[in-house]
């Protein structure tokens, strides 16, 4: 099993990963305003966000030239160019920074695909780990409901049409999310996820991720 190295830098990291619809943005955005409001430096860091390959990635995915592996390898790349970017340096300089998405998310998606889990988490071997990676578990019914009842359409690799299990965007946008969810309930062991009840109310979620944020940073406050 790779090991992810934990950083010695004085910044805290903390992610959030789930299916699409557990609400985990939503309460990442709510946790970044209340850090702000007490006065921390916060930084925030968004999955396939990097300009690098931003253009390519639109190029590729109108044309439909990704294949399993291709995908997985241009979203290690976008991660690459952001943990250098937007992620160490803040941590460097004691900031908090929080990620919608890290490297679970590949190894959740890109598995679910067919690559390989070892060859997956070998090409982020590079990436630090968190403080804390908080596992926004949905069920999938209502995970699914928020997203397809909220889109006019299902887009072509959100909805996992590239590997044929289906004929049906939805349908096989069910498919993709029950794999992918698969995947996350394995991490929870093999990396230490905090999983957290996505079925709760906002208010309840919330208040469980910043009292666990804030156990964090006062154990840093201890230790300096």
């Amino acid at each position: 099993m790779i090991t992810y190295g934990r950083h010695r830098f004085p910044g805290k990291l903390f992610v959030v990963e789930g299916t699409d619809g557990s609400g985990k943005s939503t309460q990442l955005s709510l946790l970044y305003q209340w850090l702000k409001a007490e006065g921390h430096d916060v930084f925030f860091s968004e999955w396939n966000s990097s300009p690098l390959v931003k253009a390519t990635t639109r190029r590729a995915k109108r044309r439909r030239l990704f294949t399993p592996s291709t995908f997985s390898l241009l979203h290690a790349t976008d991660f690459a160019d952001r943990t250098e970017r937007d992620i160490i340096p803040p941590l460097k300089a004691g900031a908090i920074v929080l990620a919608d998405r890290y490297i679970y998310t590949a190894f959740a998606r890109d598995v679910a695909r067919g690559c390989d889990r070892a060859w997956v988490r070998g090409v982020y071997r590079f990436a630090v780990r968190p403080t804390v990676a908080f596992f926004f578990r949905a069920p999938l019914d209502v995970a699914i409901d928020r997203i397809v009842s909220g889109r006019p359409a299902l887009k072509y690799y959100e909805a996992g049409l590239d590997m044929d299990w289906a004929d049906d965007g939805e349908e096989s946008f069910k498919i993709f999310q029950g794999r992918i969810l698969e995947e996350y309930d394995r991490m929870v062991a093999e990396f230490g996820l905090t999983v957290v009840d996505a079925s709760r109310s906002i208010e309840k979620q919330q208040r469980e991720m910043r009292r666990i944020v804030l156990r964090h940073l006062k154990e840093e406050k201890v230790a300096g």
